[in-house]
């Protein structure tokens, strides 16, 4: 019972991230990020999640991307692209929207990894990929972010 429960609080935690979470920061059109990362000289985060069925996603959703350190560090540097593929049809995205994500995915995520991170420059260069949930804190993935973001012109 206990891990029902905690399942499915933790479902219902990235529902809601992704409810207000995606409406708040994250975008979900590719081509408008790579204009607002231009215009406002910030990198490109880029995130392949799988919001109802992948476990890592879930758990990077709540233990990094909803962190403060990390929310302070997106704002003022970052712009955010989620690429979910949800399988449940109840969640289904619109037709156009998955059309994009599976565009995205053809460019930055051929192999089907879940989840995967990027850190991209404005014109869409790879500069950092981080394939499935990695093994720090919500506080190291920001250290590793201002580093690279730092390193860059």
């Amino acid at each position: 019972m206990q891990v029902n429960s905690t399942f499915t609080m933790r479902f219902f935690s990235l529902f809601i991230v992704l409810l207000f979470g995606l409406a708040a920061g994250w975008e979900t059109d590719f081509e408008e990020a790579k204009e607002k990362a231009e215009k406002e000289h910030k990198y490109i985060l880029l995130n392949f999640s799988g919001s109802d069925w992948c476990g890592p996603c879930i758990k990077m959703h709540e233990e990094i991307f909803e962190k403060v350190s990390f929310k302070n560090f997106a704002d003022s540097s970052l712009v955010l692209v989620n690429a979910d593929f949800p399988r449940l049809k109840k969640n289904q995205l619109s037709k156009d929207q998955q059309k994009k994500n599976d565009k995205l995915a053809d460019k930055y995520d051929a192999d089907g990894i879940f989840p995967l991170t990027l850190l991209l420059n404005a014109e869409g260069k790879v500069l950092k990929t981080w394939e499935g949930y990695p093994s720090m804190t919500a506080e190291q993935f920001v250290d590793q972010l201002k580093s690279l973001c730092n390193d860059r012109p």
